[in-house]
């Protein structure tokens, strides 16, 4: 009976990496909160740190000053400032960060900006209306989920070692395979449940901050407004969806992503 303590090595790996993925979805359930309902749509500020936090938001002002033509993005990675009056608390935040002399590297204007309070203002009125998850939950979710993806070819394993020493059993491999299939099932279960009742693609955004990012997104796909519809683009996808060449050029100077 030497497989019987894989088996429950198996099942501690299943279940241990099950409750962790429970528990990450309570807690993000729970973030969502009873204030979006009367929400009618987000702003462009809303919903770049919805989908990719506060370094989002500050490369969505660089990008939003740089086609107003009121900010130069060189593609050497250089910011320089056209207009110094900023229309908004974002935008002052970023011509605040470039300096006095109207120009600097964009990675450090990037951190300033994601740091600042203006950032983590905006953080904090979408966290009391339920479309945003507080400091780490949302990643507690997608750390949650890698375990379970890691559980499954550990629980794989075991069974293959059951399975291949060439120990003597009383009980037949094809009945030792089946046991082990037991816990295998309950981690792709998992793993399929949580494919359609998890979001972690954004570790930022609440379950009705999904949804209302997948509102934009669909509402910007039939805008007339070329201007905005681009812009939303850039919240939602990042610098990725910039089609200027040298823009993109200007972006490829950056810093590790700064955590909120």
């Amino acid at each position: 009976m030497f497989w019987v303590p894989l088996l429950l090595l198996a099942w501690a790996i299943a279940g241990v990496a099950g409750l962790r993925l429970c528990r990450a979805a309570v807690r993000e359930a729970a973030a969502a909160g009873d204030g979006a309902g009367g929400r009618r749509g987000l702003t462009l500020y809303e919903a770049a740190f919805l989908s990719g936090g506060p370094a989002r938001v500050a490369d969505l002002t660089l990008v939003a000053m740089a086609r107003q033509r009121r900010l130069l993005l060189a593609h050497t990675g250089w910011a320089t400032v056209v207009d110094p009056r900023g229309r908004d608390d974002m935008e002052r935040t970023v011509i605040g960060a470039i300096g006095p002399e109207g120009q600097s590297p964009i990675a450090p204007v990037r951190k300033a900006a994601a740091t600042a309070e203006a950032v983590r203002a905006l953080a904090e009125r979408l966290v009391r209306a339920g479309l945003a998850v507080r400091e780490g939950d949302g990643r507690t979710v997608a750390r949650a989920l890698r375990r379970m993806r890691l559980a499954v070819p550990a629980v794989a394993g075991l069974a293959a070692v059951a399975l291949l020493m060439p120990v003597p059993s009383p009980m037949p491999r094809p009945l030792v395979a089946l046991w082990f299939a037991l816990p295998l099932a309950f981690t792709l279960g998992c793993l399929a449940i949580a494919r359609f009742e998890l979001s972690p693609a954004s570790p930022w955004a609440s379950p009705a901050g999904q949804r209302l990012l997948a509102s934009a997104s669909r509402a910007a796909a039939g805008d007339t407004d070329d201007d905005r519809a681009y812009l939303t683009s850039v919240a939602v996808r990042g610098v990725h969806a910039v089609g200027e060449p040298q823009v993109r050029a200007a972006f490829a100077h950056r810093e590790p992503r700064v955590e909120w």
